[in-house]
């Protein structure tokens, strides 16, 4: 009887670390895929259009302003990442085929830090346009108004719970 009292506080201890890991870890997340097929106000092939002055009205469609290929931080990342000025003049960001891995408490941050940056310099400075839709396909995220679209330097997928970057892709603008 002396081993019992030992293995149940044991046992306890075990399954409540468990229970905490698997929280904290979500390791399923590894195997699972979120899609998501927003439509994408810019198509990704290239458009011949003409090159607008600061003088001229806002355009009357949607046009890509910057765009840049996703750089793989912690987790392998594809697609293509893009900044839309929308007719009225707000903005958004798009991302075009995305794929990347799942993740337990991913968000999409807007840097004023470059692409080439250090990955914990992303977690600094950002203006979050919330969580990741989806680990796959295309998406858009509205960019708040206020926010100062010349500052933007870099548009991160961040894990919140980690404090560390999944991908970052350039978004300055010519």
């Amino acid at each position: 009887m002396p081993h019992r009292r030992f293995l149940i506080p044991v046992a306890v201890v075990v399954v409540v670390a468990l229970g905490i890991g698997l929280y904290l870890f979500q390791p399923w997340r590894l195997l699972t895929v979120r899609e998501t097929h927003d439509a994408l106000l810019v198509p990704t092939a290239p458009v011949t259009t003409s090159v607008q002055t600061s003088a001229e009205k806002p355009a009357e469609t949607p046009r890509e302003v910057a765009t840049g290929e996703w750089r793989s931080l912690e987790h392998a990342t594809t697609g293509r990442a893009s900044l839309i000025e929308l007719p009225g003049g707000g903005h958004s960001v798009q991302f075009a085929s995305l794929n990347t891995s799942d993740g337990p408490d991913l968000y999409v941050y807007l840097s004023p830090h470059p692409s080439s940056s250090a990955e914990k310099t992303f977690g600094e400075g950002f203006t979050s346009l919330g969580k990741l839709k989806g680990n796959r396909g295309d998406q858009v995220y509205e960019i708040p108004a206020g926010v100062d679209v010349s500052s933007i330097r870099s548009v991160v997928i961040w894990c919140q719970r980690f404090s560390a970057g999944f991908a970052v892709a350039p978004l300055e603008q010519a």
